[in-house]
Formats: structure tokens, sequence, C-alpha cells
């Protein structure tokens, strides 16, 4: 079992399986926000400040940043936006680019330890981004992709993972630095997608140990009630050896279903976090 450590400049959030999950706040991306696409363009970033806010208030933490969106120079234009989230809030950052001389950027001005998101199996990626991770210390995700695509089989996905944790291991990145990111699919495109990404999960953590992230709403896409079908992906995966996950922590009820997972899963002693939670909730509610 592996724990991974980030960093803020005065916080210190450790990732693993015997630990509460870690919930990383998706807000801070222009995908899909045609308000916050225009908002970087213009440089006017009271968005990011409101939702960096937002998001640590409902229990994020860490928060993702990325930039990217057409127009944006994302060399430019992510370190400027770490920096303001850094100074604005203070939990760890992923700080999510393919770019690497963007992440460089990023990473250069960070006071800390980022996540960054992400390497994947593709030959470019892993030339390229790798060595900025070692440069600069992070912790990075590891997305089981590779230059032919995403498999739609576990073990093939494994030996992505396999394959980013031994390059990664030979630049020096130790594995407790690398979080497999093991793909959460569109059920409403492949009804087989949620059971293919839970068994990925099972199989990476019995050969390789190490943390695992997902994105979990992406399951949900073009459903009604996502919500429910998100949070019950959540529980499935955190059974499964999740250890962190990029999510909405302001969507209804999200927080609570990681809170009760935990709690059933034996990662929460006393019942303290979930007891905060349900004060938290019930307050809200009054």
């Amino acid at each position: 079992m592996f724990h991974t450590e980030v960093r803020s400049k005065n916080i210190t959030v450790t990732i693993g399986r015997d630990l509460p999950a870690v919930i990383i706040g998706e807000r801070i991306n222009p995908t899909g926000k045609k308000k916050f696409g225009q908002a970087l363009l213009a440089k006017d970033y009271d968005y990011v400040r409101r939702e960096a806010i937002a998001q640590v208030e409902q229990g994020a933490d860490l928060l993702d940043v990325n930039v990217g969106v057409a127009g944006v120079d994302e060399v430019a234009t992510l370190p400027e936006v770490v920096k303001i989230v850094a100074e604005t809030v203070d939990v760890p950052l992923c700080i999510d680019s393919a770019n690497p001389v963007a992440l460089a950027a990023a990473l250069k001005v960070y006071d800390g330890k980022a996540l960054v998101n992400s390497v994947t199996g593709e030959e470019k990626s892993l030339e390229h981004v790798l060595p900025v991770i070692k440069e600069y210390g992070a912790a990075v995700v590891g997305l089981l992709m590779d230059d032919t695509g995403i498999p739609n089989d576990p073990e093939k996905r494994l030996a992505i993972a396999k394959k980013i944790v031994e390059r990664a291991e030979k630049q020096g990145i130790d594995r407790s630095n690398i979080i497999i990111d093991c793909l959460t699919m569109t059920v409403s495109s492949d009804h087989n997608a949620a059971t293919i990404t839970l068994k990925t999960i099972e199989r990476v953590v019995e050969e390789l140990g190490t943390n695992i992230i997902l994105g979990i709403s992406n399951v949900s896409f073009g459903l009604p009630d996502r919500n429910s079908i998100t949070k019950t992906m959540i529980a499935m995966a955190l059974k499964a050896g999740l250890t962190c996950i990029i999510m909405d922590p302001t969507a209804e009820g999200m927080r609570r279903t990681v809170k009760t997972s935990d709690l059933l899963l034996g990662r929460d002693e006393w019942s303290l976090n979930y007891l905060a939670e349900y004060r938290q909730f019930s307050e809200a509610q009054n």
C-alpha cells in the first residue's frame, strides 16, 4: 500500500487506501462552460476565485485547475490561474494539462507539491511529461490510454498502467507519487463501461498497489437523474480501491456519498467525518 502526499503552502493532504477518500474539485475547467472560457480569454479571473472558494467550502481537499480552451495561451494562462487559486484558497492543487511546457510553467510558480493530471501511456506523453514531473517533484496521474486509444478490456488497461509505472520509476519517480486513472466511460454508450472500470481498479490495486483516481461524473453522461448514477458509482469504486475522486463537491449528495462510503469501509474511526458531514448538511437545511 502506498501513501501519496500533496501539499499547498500550509496544508498536506495524504492519499491512501487506509484513509478517507480525497475529494478533488472539478469545477475550474472550461470544458462545456462557455462563460468560463470567455472569462479566461478576457483574463477575468473572478470566476476562478468564486469557484475555488465554493468548492473548498463544500469539502474539496484538492482543486483541479484546467485552462484548456480554444484561443487561450495555456503556457501563459495556466501559471497565472494556478497562482490566483493558490492565493485564494489554501488546499493543494491538481494541475491539469497535457502540455509539458504549460505544466512546467505552472509548477515553477506553485509553492507546494502539486498533483499533475496527467501522463498517458502514449509515447510522446511519457517522453515529455515524466521529466517535468521529476524535475519539479510533483505527483502524477497516469491515464490508461496509449497510442492505440482506450482499451475496453481491464487486462489491457492494466498493461498500460504497468508501462506508465515502469517508465516513471525509470525516470526516478517513486511509485508513491503515481496515481492511476482507470478511466470512467459513459454507460449510456456501453453498458459494460462501469464494470470494466471497476475490474481495472481491482487489477491495478492487486498488481501495482498504486493509489487510484477517477473523474467520476462521466459515467452518467447522457442519462436522466445523473446524480443517482454517479453517487452509486462512487460507492462501488471506493469499495474496489478508489482513493481520490475528481468530482463536483457542490452537487447534491455527492460529498455525503463519499463520507458514508468511508464510514462503511472502515475509514472513519468513531464515525467522526460522517457525523461532521451530517451536522453540516442538517444546518444547511435549516
